[in-house]
């Protein structure tokens, strides 16, 4: 049973809280998001904000009905406003997958739930064993993550650095990290070395220090 209160701060989720203001602008959403279109729940799978330049910006995104499954592309223009259904955040940590769904734990009760593979979307590429996330829950259900912005990898697989080559970051190899996701690393980072990866953008980071 999905249970919680109340909890502050919305820069840094609390294991347990509820978010989101009952209307809010398109230029809230992320993923996760609950959308009330004309009676029916939607959750937002990816977003992009647009600005082009001629007309009004807007919020590009692919929306999964909550009743039906079915999984849609939505336009909303960011003059107007939306209607938001409360959330909750709950931290949770990534177990395993058997291939089609996706379970995750909760390190305080042992609690366990599980998504697919549609749920999650694109971040499913950046789970590894052990990872904390925030499970976005409405009512009882659960309904997608959030990962956190930074995650460390251990890199098990790139080329060489070949003698002569500069310490510069500006020439780029591919790496495999130990969840089997590829990175373009700086050519100095070798097999066994440790990095940070922006989830936001599947970028490296930077090198962690040992």
């Amino acid at each position: 049973m999905l249970s919680g209160g109340a909890g502050s701060g919305s820069a840094g989720h609390s294991p347990f809280s509820i978010l989101h203001p009952p209307m809010s602008s398109p230029n809230d959403i992320k993923k996760g998001t609950v959308i009330n279109l004309s009676g029916d729940l939607n959750v937002v799978i990816s977003f992009q904000r647009v600005s082009p330049g001629k007309g009004s910006s807007f919020v590009r995104t692919r929306i999964k009905n909550l009743r039906s499954g079915k999984v849609v592309e939505h336009v909303f223009k960011s003059a107007e406003s939306v209607a938001f259904e409360d959330v909750m955040y709950k931290k949770m940590q990534y177990l395993f997958t058997d291939g089609s769904l996706y379970t995750f734990m909760d390190t305080q009760n042992y609690e366990q739930i599980s998504l697919t593979k549609e749920d999650v979307g694109d971040d499913v590429n950046y789970l590894k064993e052990g990872l904390e996330v925030t499970v976005v829950i409405h009512g009882e259900t659960p309904l997608t993550i959030e990962l956190p912005k930074k995650i460390t990898y251990a890199v098990v697989e790139t080329e060489p650095a070949v003698k002569g080559d500069t310490a510069s970051g500006n020439v780029r190899k591919e790496a495999k990290m130990d969840n089997g996701l590829t990175v373009r690393v700086p050519i100095f980072i070798n097999q066994g070395d440790h990095i940070i990866v922006n989830t936001e953008d599947g970028e490296y980071v930077e090198r962690v220090n040992e």
